[in-house]
């Protein structure tokens, strides 16, 4: 639905090249709700303005639902939908107005019909002939979705579609991606926001002018810090003198052929916590726990550690930094 093979995009600034974007390549399968993910600056907009063909690349190839960027960007414009970070509206036209004029430039058959269709989708409708510029910034974000949407686009470009949305407008949009995705459309969004990416995304792509990586926000997990079991021990004052310590508890732990690395954490009450990595929680968890058990160990719960969106993207930011990016 979208691929990229080594897109570039420079800026000649004076007496100095920027690279805005630097080889990417990538491919966004149909369907899909694909996050791209990057600090500010990191080149995101640039990306999404050369694939809907707002400016052309520097070097490198696109397509978009099978077009070429640069060859066919006509047709491109009318396969894509597209919410920019600063949506601009007329301000002194009625919302309803504003999108029929969009929607007549798109060419839809049934102009009135699609206006009126998508303000009562995003809840617009009893505001219909309120002038947008008196709009909030979540109302005035809901009608530039509804303005990307009017010509019932296969692909959707979202940039920073949250971004300064109050949590209840912020959930709103969120739910109506969620919509979105139900209908079969692919959908790129481009956002520093994690916890967003986390809720709405299938895959992620990690990018600062070139791609860091890509995958599921899961298989970046394992990839990075794999699985991870913490067991809860029962702090020594709790406990008869005869329970093993947390240390030797851990030499139990390494003796398992399945357990990767141990590594032992104190609770600020004096308890102690075993963190295992291994494989397959799910199967070898029971086994630890007897083992541990078959020691003396008295253990208070076991659960999987779960690292955040924000710890996979800040360790793939710090080996960028350092030169050792997963690709």
């Amino acid at each position: 639905m979208i691929r990229t093979e080594a897109l570039c995009k420079y800026f000649q600034m004076k007496n100095r090249q920027i690279n805005a974007v630097d080889g990417l390549s990538l491919e966004v399968k149909q369907g899909e709700v694909f996050g791209f993910l990057g600090p500010n600056g990191a080149g995101k907009t640039t990306t999404v303005r050369l694939l809907v063909c707002l400016i052309g690349p520097t070097a490198g190839r696109a397509w978009v639902n099978g077009l070429e960027v640069g060859v066919a960007a006509r047709a491109i414009r009318g396969q894509v939908g597209i919410l920019t970070e600063s949506p601009g509206l007329y301000e002194r036209l009625s919302a309803r107005r504003n999108l029929e004029i969009f929607a007549d430039l798109y060419g839809v058959q049934d102009v009135k019909g699609q206006a009126e269709k998508y303000l009562r989708l995003l809840g617009l409708w009893d505001r219909r002939e309120t002038e947008a510029g008196t709009f909030s910034k979540g109302m005035r974000q809901k009608l530039a979705i509804a303005r990307a949407l009017l010509h019932e686009p296969p692909i959707l470009f979202l940039d920073e579609p949250t971004s300064g949305l109050d949590p209840e407008a912020a959930k709103t949009v969120r739910d109506f991606i969620e919509t979105l995705r139900g209908q079969g459309r692919t959908i790129f969004i481009c956002t520093h926001n994690l916890d967003e990416a986390e809720r709405l995304c299938d895959r992620i792509g990690v990018f600062r002018q070139r791609l860091i990586a890509v995958d599921t926000p899961e298989a970046l997990r394992r990839q990075l810090f794999g699985r991870q079991t913490v067991v809860h021990l029962v702090a020594p004052g709790q406990a008869a003198d005869h329970v093993p310590t947390p240390a030797q508890l851990a030499d139990v732990a390494r003796s398992l052929p399945f357990v990767k690395h141990v590594e032992t954490l104190g609770g600020n009450d004096g308890s102690g916590k075993l963190v295992i990595s291994l494989d397959d929680p799910a199967v070898h968890n029971p086994l630890i726990v007897r083992a541990l058990v078959g020691r003396g160990a008295l253990i208070q719960f076991v659960n999987e550690l779960k690292h955040s969106l924000e710890d996979v993207y800040l360790s793939l930011m710090r080996n960028d930094t350092d030169g050792g990016a997963a690709q």
